[in-house]
């Protein structure tokens, strides 16, 4: 298939830029074999004793910081991973790239630019790194968000239920941020099991897909972590018949990365690019928000529904005006079986 086929018309207006006041008071749009419209706080209906809810529990970096070159140039530093003695891969936003050498200024600490690894270049920090962007870095909202952070931002881009021990994303899983603690304790008190999943979301995640061919894409790869006490958790639901219910695009590919490996406790790295014709062997429900064009979380969308299925839900979402991206509304989708 070509990129092409999965663009679509995303006007401004409906990229939410805000979160709505209550996290739970987002739309939902429900498909399974045809489409109704409702309020989150509706999902417990959808949900049966004894299904299994897989949460993606990473816990997202202040990993924006706005720096200067030893010049005096203005740069913006936006971590992508940690990787080993203080140093990082980061992507930089400035009128002239760094050069190897050269020394960047951060508040009261300083990195030196050693060099360039893909589309990132390699920092090395006087300071472990995670420590200095805790304390002076910014919430790393998206690219398609046309402001800078606020205070609320703190508590509304993360998870009501991350693991402050796994800061180790630098963007939100964000179909978890419409569940509010109240919206868990009545889902877990109907029987529905919860498990976690720990996917440490990348930058990556912000960018179209720019090869024709789909094929052709080199994705992203992302850090996973998935225990064998979900795994097992999953197998056993699904011997019972009952569903395992996925919240978002990472934890969809955390699971299904650790059942291709059929390791029983899954640490490593993921490039799996899910895309139409991908049989899926975990997830049967999956809770996502509404994705930008072109992108390989709209393919995996088309994957898990059908291409067809997405294109119809897509053009009536934006039909009824519902909220874009990731402080926008939601989707709760059924596998195609067919």
């Amino acid at each position: 298939m070509k990129t092409s086929d999965f663009n679509y018309d995303l006007p401004d207006e409906l990229i939410a830029n805000y979160p709505l006041k209550s996290r739970s008071a987002s739309r939902l749009l429900v498909y399974d074999k045809d489409i109704q419209h409702k309020s989150f706080k509706d999902i417990l209906n959808y949900f049966d004793e004894g299904d299994l809810l897989i949460l993606n529990n990473t816990s997202v970096i202040p990993a924006r910081i706005y720096a200067k070159k030893e010049s005096g140039g203005l740069i913006e530093v936006m971590l992508e991973r940690v990787i080993e003695n203080n140093k990082a891969l980061v992507q930089i936003k400035s009128g002239n790239s760094p050069k190897i050498g050269t020394k960047i200024i951060l508040d009261d600490f300083e990195a030196i630019c050693e060099g360039r690894k893909d589309n990132f270049f390699i920092l090395q920090f006087n300071e472990i790194p995670i420590k200095i962007f805790n304390k002076i870095g910014h919430i790393p909202l998206p690219p398609y968000i046309k402001r800078k952070d606020e205070e609320l931002d703190k508590e509304r881009y993360a998870t009501v239920y991350e693991d402050k021990d796994l800061q180790n994303s630098v963007a939100a899983p964000t179909a978890g941020l419409h569940f509010d603690e109240d919206l868990l304790k009545k889902i877990k008190t109907k029987g529905v099991n919860c498990a976690y999943v720990n996917l440490s979301v990348g930058a990556g995640t912000f960018q179209p897909v720019k090869v024709e061919n789909i094929k052709d894409h080199d994705i992203h790869e992302e850090y996973v972590e998935v225990t064998s006490q979900t795994i097992d958790k999953v197998r056993k639901t699904k011997e019972r018949g009952k569903k395992v219910i996925a919240v978002g695009t990472t934890a969809t590919r955390a699971l299904e990365t650790a059942l291709l490996s059929k390791e029983s406790n899954f640490k490593g790295y993921t490039k799996l690019f899910i895309t139409p014709g991908f049989e899926f062997k975990a997830v049967d429900s999956l809770i996502t928000n509404f994705h930008l064009p072109k992108s390989s979380l709209l393919m995996l969308v088309a994957a898990f529904i059908g291409f067809e299925n997405m294109q119809e839900i897509y053009q009536t979402a934006t039909k009824k005006k519902y909220r874009f991206l990731s402080y926008g509304d939601a989707m709760l989708l059924k596998k195609n079986e067919i």
